[in-house]
């Protein structure tokens, strides 16, 4: 992947995925961004926690097309593990809409770098 654009790593992450995003970005491991965030926050360095909640709210998050296959599965596995304990009808109204969700950023990312094919969704709708 490109390290000309920063992006919410929801494979990796923990929380919102901010230090995974930084970790993807920089190269970095994600255990020393994340040890890093958590020292500045302890050792006084209280800007810390606005920054993080600020760049959760404010970065996009990482276009599907960019995960590799094996984080693609580690994102479905974790969403099986919360699902699981949930009732049938929602397990499936999760899934659609998280489905849904994942065709509409596959969408957004190719009508961004494709102006053709941009042109015949907007004819087909």
């Amino acid at each position: 992947m490109s390290r000309g654009q920063f992006y919410l790593d929801k494979a990796n992450a923990r929380l919102w995925g901010v230090c995974a995003g930084i970790a993807d970005y920089t190269g970095i491991h994600a255990f020393w961004v994340r040890l890093a965030t958590v020292l500045l926050t302890l050792f006084g360095f209280t800007l810390t926690i606005p920054v993080y909640i600020a760049v959760a709210l404010i970065a996009d998050k990482r276009p599907l097309a960019l995960y590799s296959e094996a984080e693609e599965a580690r994102m479905l596995r974790r969403a099986a593990r919360r699902s699981a304990t949930a009732p049938r009808s929602a397990r499936v109204h999760g899934d659609l809409t998280d489905m849904d969700r994942r065709v509409a950023d596959l969408e957004c990312y190719y009508r961004r770098s494709n102006p053709r094919l941009a042109a015949e969704i907007d004819s087909l709708r």
